[in-house]
């Protein structure tokens, strides 16, 4: 389906360059680039300091849409769907699933001392995910990978060539430190915020951690606000030790929920009673030498709980690629900073719907990928 282009006006602001709000969160871009037929008056071109673009926005919203049995729902049509912005009915501009627009998927995981002997198995994971997503060099989704222990780093910028973030996701060590809060913040900041108008790419962050930060200069809530304004579903996959109560896991739930994504732990089966099965709780047997041989006092897994990994991004990567995508005009034109919050209902019963759950109304200084307030490095 083709994309509707909105008019765009664009005009020197008197009083300068936008300023920062300490009031509210960090606004994000909603503004849909003009088309190369579009025509722009004539003569000199005033500065880009302090120019605002001011449109007629089209939200794109992604929705996951899974039956009973977490398989997706992929037969409803647009009559099946009731969208509403700020508990106001909004009109449906288009609507289609699938492939279309392109996903834009930070691939990020734990180098922490806490991951290292799992992360064989996680190399071993995200290179099926990657490998699946991409499908070859001619897709158009992108990937890009990050890991993090006390600091984060990027290892391969958005690409579509799977070899590449391959080689890049072998040379993975293990080390010091956690702050998973920062790592996220920055992906979205600096990764996220800067890959063209929102609605013209499904942002995603797949998180591979135990959800436990020590050290980061960001809060929980400062990285769901930046999540917020980027755009950004987040998928987190648990891989806390079975059999420990783990705080992180509330962590990955909340952080999910309220990005439109979804939170895995495949390690949660419940281990059996034969010994050969791997690792135990110190609740079944207690601290005798068989328990401790099988790593449970360290949270240490079996080879086969591990393996659940990629399960786990498999079914990630099945539920991006049977996405819904509904644009609507926002009834409410105002570009005014505020959060809008977005809610899509599907009238057919049984079924689980994910969306996401909002995005900020606000103009951006033109030339600047990145929202019009600024914020320090992670």
């Amino acid at each position: 389906m083709a994309w509707a282009v909105a008019s765009v006006v664009t005009f020197a602001a008197a009083q300068g360059p936008a300023k920062d709000s300490q009031a509210r969160p960090s606004a994000t871009q909603q503004a849909v680039s003009p088309s190369p037929s579009e025509t722009r008056p004539s003569g000199p071109r005033p500065s880009n300091q302090g120019n605002i673009r001011v449109t007629v926005r089209v939200v794109n919203v992604p929705v996951t849409v899974l039956d009973r049995r977490g398989l997706p729902v992929i037969d409803l049509t647009q009559d099946d769907f009731r969208v509403y912005e700020d508990d106001k009915p909004q009109s449906v501009r288009y609507f289609y699933r699938g492939t279309q627009p392109p996903l834009r998927i930070g691939l990020i995981l734990d180098t922490s001392n806490s991951a290292r002997r799992k992360l064989s198995f996680e190399q071993d994971a995200a290179s099926e995910f990657v490998f699946n997503m991409l499908q070859g060099r001619s897709s158009q989704n992108q990937i890009f990978l990050q890991t993090f222990d006390a600091a984060s780093s990027v290892l391969q910028d958005f690409t579509n060539d799977p070899e590449s973030l391959n080689e890049k996701i072998r040379t993975l060590k293990a080390g010091g430190g956690k702050a998973l809060y920062d790592a996220i913040y920055y992906a979205c900041r600096e990764k996220m915020l800067k890959t063209g108008p929102p609605e013209q790419s499904r942002r995603v962050l797949v998180v591979l951690s135990d959800g436990i930060d020590v050290q980061s200069k960001h809060s929980f809530d400062e990285v769901a606000s930046m999540a917020h304004t980027a755009e950004t579903a987040i998928y987190a996959i648990g891989n806390s030790a079975y059999g420990y109560a783990n705080p992180g896991d509330k962590v990955l739930k909340q952080m999910a929920e309220e990005t439109g994504g979804a939170a895995f732990f495949p390690q949660e089966t419940a281990p059996g009673a034969d010994l050969g099965t791997g690792y135990l709780s110190h609740g079944q047997i207690g601290e005798t030498s068989q328990n401790k041989g099988l790593g449970a006092e360290t949270g240490i897994y079996s080879a086969q709980r591990l393996e659940k990994l990629a399960d786990s991004l498999e079914a990630i990567g099945r539920e991006l690629s049977e996405q819904y995508n509904i644009g609507y005009t926002p009834s409410n034109a105002a570009l005014d900073g505020t959060y809008r919050n977005i809610k899509v209902v599907a009238l057919r019963k049984g079924v689980l719907l994910r969306s996401k759950p909002g995005y900020f109304a606000s103009p951006i200084v033109e030339g600047n990928s990145a929202p019009a307030k600024g914020s320090g490095a992670p």
